[in-house]
């Protein structure tokens, strides 16, 4: 990470980001220890190891230096048991400048972890690839025999994109000397993200033909920068190829050059890379007395904002409440008006007392109907004992007519 890169979609011109895996026991004390000698030397201002759940299997160890003497660095190493391998941990490592990160900086992970820990026949290292099995930074890696092996290997190198991988072919049986690591090569700032991968001389067809899905090959005798997956549109496999590496433990210019060209392209941020500075930034713990102020007097802002958001909120409430109590009362003020169904209902009894009397009429149908009043003029003279009809009772009297009512009239004539 170079800081001459100018465009970075993604990853941060200030951030370091590493993982691996760690083989051998108690790694926690490993780190405590290699921390406090760092102190004790200068390298680092101070460290931390913030508390976590009594639950938690993980361990969480925090650093601050000065970078050149002057540029603040903080780095936060987040320690767990592997899920999928039944001994070991895993590992990831951030760290964040105040400036754009220079590639000669001390590495970060050299920091945390002892700086010998990655001999070739120590098997309690803290240099393991992540996810591939056998394989560590730090190192070159022969490339399985098997065709189907490597292919797997190399797609799955390319999937992790913590790291750069390089696929370096060998023209020729090397000495000791050229069997060493190129990484011993590289600035600090990429020494311990680069995985180095060596194809036999005569492994020169195979590998190729395992690096036919992405697209690029490997010179003969010569190296290739691996684009990770998803390819980025800046890659070109020309420009990040070498023709031709010396493995005769000279310095391979030609290689160094193609890395910082590739390190330099714009790449997304893997996304547990991407939770891990999330981490950093916001759960922070080891704070000098300056960001103690700055956090407190952050902490005094928000809660003022806060505080003046529910003071306005209460006002408003309270307006609405005082509109709505007059609205009350002026509706109460109001007089009640007067219903249709009350005004009908004041002519109710009269109505019903005339239907009443209907259905009295017409109760009882088997009862005489009043008769027809009789024209004026001479009536005949009615006999002792004859009704109005001429026909007398048993009695002797006038038979009675329902609701007849008779005048006292003259008869005679």
């Amino acid at each position: 990470m170079s800081n001459s890169v100018t465009g970075r979609a993604g990853i941060p011109q200030t951030l370091w980001a590493a993982h691996g895996r760690h083989t051998g026991p108690a790694p926690d004390d490993l780190v405590r220890q290699t921390l406090r000698r760092h102190k004790e030397s200068g390298d680092i201002d101070d460290f931390a190891e913030p508390p976590v759940p009594e639950d938690s299997t993980r361990r969480i160890f925090e650093a601050r230096w000065r970078a050149d003497g002057t540029v603040t660095v903080r780095a936060r190493l987040t320690l767990g048991p592997c899920a999928d391998r039944p001994r070991g941990h895993q590992w990831r490592l951030i760290a964040e400048a105040e400036h754009p990160w220079d590639e000669g900086w001390a590495s970060p992970a050299t920091l945390f972890w002892p700086e010998d820990g990655s001999g070739e026949g120590d098997d309690s290292s803290w240099d393991h690839h992540a996810t591939l099995a056998g394989v560590r930074f730090r190192r070159s890696n022969a490339l399985p025999t098997d065709d189907k092996e490597m292919r797997r290997r190399l797609r799955d190198a390319t999937r992790d994109t913590w790291y750069v991988n390089l696929v370096v072919h060998e023209a020729m049986t090397p000495d000791e000397r050229g069997r060493l690591p190129l990484s011993r090569f590289l600035p600090p700032g990429l020494r311990d993200r680069v995985v180095e991968h060596r194809a036999a001389p005569h492994q020169l067809r195979a590998v190729n033909w395992a690096l036919r899905d992405l697209g690029v090959e490997v010179p003969r005798g010569g190296a290739v920068v691996l684009p990770p997956s998803p390819v980025p549109e800046e890659y070109d496999s020309r420009e990040h190829s070498v023709r031709s590496v010396f493995l005769n433990g000279s310095e391979p210019v030609e290689l160094i050059a193609a890395l910082r060209r590739f390190d330099a392209l714009p790449r997304p941020l893997p996304l547990d890379a991407e939770e891990a500075l999330a981490d950093l930034r916001e759960n922070w713990t080891l704070l000098t007395l300056r960001e103690q102020l700055v956090r407190e007097r952050r902490l005094v802002a928000m809660y003022a904002e806060a505080l003046e958001a529910m003071t306005t909120s209460r006002d408003l409430y309270k307006e609405a409440a005082e509109q709505a109590l007059e609205a009350l009362q002026a509706y109460r003020d109001l007089p009640a008006p007067v219903l249709p169904q009350q005004q009908s209902g004041s002519r109710t009894p009269g109505a019903l007392q005339q239907l009443t009397r209907t259905f009295e009429r017409l109760k009882f149908p088997g009862k005489a109907q009043r008769p027809p009043v009789p024209a004026p003029g001479p009536s005949p003279e009615l006999s002792p004992g004859e009704g109005p009809t001429g026909s007398p009772n048993a009695s002797g009297e006038p038979a009675a007519h329902d609701g007849a009512t008779f005048r006292n009239t003259d008869l005679s004539p």
